[in-house]
């Protein structure tokens, strides 16, 4: 059986704003969705510009169905004090696709070392809590020709397998496009391979 991982848990909405309080300081949390660097810089180009005012704007994101990126930024606060702690809550909520943001304006009392992990590690965390974290698949896609006889018999099959067509296109030849799950689809592949007048190539991401 194969037990590969073919899921991602990611949220599809920004979080709530959170205020954290400690000695003076102010914390305020978010999370987005994020698709790219670009959204991520844009989203902090955006806090920076609502808190002008503020000292800090800490954070950590993740990118990717299989978590492969991701970065964690202290901005000016003591090493590893602010963005490792937001980044801990990405791993502990087990989110990607995400960005988590922690804007602090300074009270006039240092919390030390310990007091900023613990403040930011608890911003970050209010604002997940506050969000809806959904799984989704993680799928692969097919590209799918055959002539208009072997209509029956791929649509026979994407119905029994619960396919998702994509899109499809319909001129001298068909040609569609379909999106199965990773851990399904090595045996999606051999079936269409093996579907007389049907050729199917994997779509590269």
């Amino acid at each position: 059986m194969n037990t590969e991982k073919d899921t991602y848990r990611t949220i599809l909405k920004p979080s709530e704003e959170v205020l954290f309080k400690e000695k003076g300081s102010k914390f305020f949390g978010y999370a987005f969705p994020v698709s790219s660097e670009e959204n991520v810089k844009e989203h902090i180009e955006n806090l920076k510009r609502q808190h002008h005012s503020a000292r800090h704007w800490c954070y950590a994101w993740q990118l990717g169905k299989n978590y492969e990126h991701y970065r964690a930024n202290d901005d000016g606060e003591p090493s590893n004090s602010a963005g490792m702690p937001i980044y801990g809550q990405l791993q502990s909520f087990d989110v990607t696709n995400i960005l988590v943001v922690v804007v602090r304006y300074f009270g006039g009392t240092k919390l030390g070392v310990g007091g900023l992990i613990q403040a930011y590690k608890t911003t970050a965390q209010m604002a997940l809590e506050t969000c809806k974290i959904v799984e989704k698949t993680i799928d692969v896609n097919f590209h799918l020709k055959f002539e208009y006889p072997e209509m029956n018999t791929v649509m026979r099959i994407l119905k029994d397998e619960d396919i998702h067509l994509v899109q499809q296109k319909m001129e001298m030849d068909c040609e569609f496009e379909i999106a199965v799950r990773k851990k399904d689809a090595e045996r999606i592949f051999e079936l269409f391979e093996n579907t007389y007048k049907v050729m199917i190539k994997r779509i590269e991401d």
